[in-house]
């Protein structure tokens, strides 16, 4: 009689939350939850595709201040810091395609235009694209801190060594 009073004791409890009984059977269910997961993992990967993207622009003014805070004279602590910053990008553009091959649409996606080899420049282009206009912008910041420190060749005696000189004019007369 102790059992009896103890099970209908546990029957009036509410379900717990996020628990729903549905007539819907199980393999449906079951198929339904995987394709909806499979579509929020490839919009995860997409989203997180975007934030790869756009990552060297979030770091420019961290990078703008240690150029700033390096000074403009040429020294081999400011000169250090501009070699690490002319050469990532070169390095980010080099491994473009092993970088963004984890994003990749899986095979089984359901968009078809968007099955190629995970390391093809066809795979994710706006991001590819984005990420070197990223990288591109770093560049500039890098070949800009060059310039101000006097590295650059941009006035015309930086080129004397290159003019022609014309005949002196005593010779002009002979």
């Amino acid at each position: 009689m102790a059992k009896a009073i103890e099970a209908s004791k546990w029957k009036n409890l509410p379900p717990p939350p996020g628990f729903s009984q549905s007539s819907v059977n199980p393999s449906k269910q079951a198929s339904k939850a995987v394709a909806a997961t499979s579509s929020s993992y490839e919009s995860l990967k997409e989203k997180r595709a975007w934030d790869f993207a756009i990552s060297p622009a979030k770091s420019l003014p961290m990078q703008a201040f240690m150029l700033y805070m390096s000074g403009g004279g040429v020294q081999i602590f400011s000169m250090g810091i501009v070699f690490m910053l002319l050469l990532s990008p070169f390095k980010n553009v080099a491994g473009i395609n092993t970088a963004f091959a984890q994003f990749a649409p899986s095979p089984s996606s359901p968009d078809k235009d968007k099955l190629s080899s995970p390391n093809g420049l066809t795979t994710l282009p706006l991001q590819k694209i984005v990420y070197l206009i990223c990288n591109v912008l770093t560049l500039a910041l890098g070949l800009w801190k060059c310039r101000s420190m006097g590295l650059l060749p941009m006035g015309t005696g930086d080129w004397l060594a290159f003019e022609s000189r014309g005949p002196p004019a005593e010779f002009l007369l002979m």
